[in-house]
């Protein structure tokens, strides 16, 4: 499948300078991505899709699956983990993490900065172990009840990006406006 290395909107173009970035390694789900692709719209946080996918995602997929917002999406595709890495080490992100319920560290107890990037693993299995092994220092988890795996996909990128966006808050790198909504500072 060929796809385009960004998506944008022609009525509203993507912000350059994305709060976070989220990253989905080998997506199984599209609602899942769907939602997430929403979540990081509303935010202004980036998503970078590490191919293969489990799904399609050109225009005709996203009309039938009702993604109006997804034109406003700040998305970039990535043929593999290896394109992913080379082209975020030209921008030399902050901070990148790796999401994993298997870590003893928490979204909390991480210093978040903007433009970090999060990496999550696929739904059925996560993240490979080998590469968790390769940054045992940048891999953090969502504390959840003991006996309890995991959160849905979705719904672990919406908490970790709201708790970035707190982070970014109590620092003063990111505002919010008279009516709530979010702003550079």
């Amino acid at each position: 499948m060929t796809t385009p290395k960004t998506t944008q909107a022609a009525t509203q173009a993507p912000t350059q300078d994305p709060i976070a970035h989220v990253v989905l390694l080998n997506p199984e789900i599209p609602n899942n991505t769907g939602s997430i692709g929403r979540t990081c719209v509303a935010t202004g946080a980036a998503l970078h899709l590490i191919h293969p996918l489990a799904f399609d995602i050109d225009e005709k997929a996203c009309r039938r699956a009702g993604l109006d917002y997804w034109p406003r999406l700040n998305l970039t595709n990535h043929d593999s983990l290896e394109d992913y890495n080379q082209s975020t080490a030209a921008t030399a992100a902050p901070n990148t993490w790796f999401l994993t319920a298997r870590a003893s560290k928490t979204i909390y107890d991480i210093p978040m900065t903007k433009g970090d990037h999060f990496v999550f693993g696929k739904e059925s299995v996560g993240l490979p172990k080998d590469l968790l092994d390769q940054h045992p220092d940048r891999c953090v988890s969502i504390p959840l009840t003991p006996g309890e795996r995991s959160l849905n996909l979705s719904t672990a990128c919406a908490v970790t990006l709201y708790t970035c966006i707190q982070s970014l808050l109590r620092s003063n790198q990111l505002k919010t406006d008279s009516n709530g909504r979010l702003i550079s500072s």
